[in-house]
């Protein structure tokens, strides 16, 4: 299996041997320029031989299949809701699957509700942005305000 490795603001990454546990540090200037998929293989000290996929995004983002519901305010004050599924969260915004396609535009507040799947269940209900949209996946960020959340925290540390 390849893990990833996220890309640091100072381009360095941060190299965990699956084999020993050594951690090591390197700069990765040369890859942060490439917009593709970047995979890079390394040597532990151990001598061990692993590959690494290196990831650019800014925050992780943890993968999950949480079912829910959104509700949309449109301007003519009519309110479109529907079911969906967050298939990722990070700590700056959620990735939803629509159960259908819907016209949303980058911009758009949603309301969403959902619960995760920690041990309490905890029920989450935030306001978010429209940042894209790909057929049925809608790709937010979290309202201003609504990010600073210790729940959301320890559920991405988990």
């Amino acid at each position: 299996m390849i893990e990833k490795v996220f890309i640091t603001s100072n381009n360095t990454a941060t190299f965990v041997c699956p084999q020993c546990g050594n951690v090591t540090t390197a700069n990765v200037a040369k890859f942060a320029a490439i917009d593709k998929r970047i995979t890079v293989k390394a040597r532990c000290n151990c001598g061990h031989h692993f590959t690494v996929s290196l990831e650019k995004r800014r925050q992780y983002r943890k993968a999950t299949d949480l079912p829910g519901n959104y509700y949309h305010q449109r301007n003519n004050g009519d309110v479109d809701k529907g079911i969906m599924r967050v298939v990722d969260v990070s700590s700056t915004g959620l990735k939803l699957k629509l159960n259908v396609e819907r016209q949303f535009n980058v911009g758009d507040r949603l309301r969403v509700e959902f619960h995760l799947d920690d041990k309490r269940r905890t029920f989450f209900d935030k306001q978010v942005i429209v940042r894209n949209v790909r057929q049925n996946l809608v790709g937010t960020a979290f309202a201003p305000g609504e990010a600073e959340d210790p729940n959301l925290g320890f559920y991405l540390m988990s």
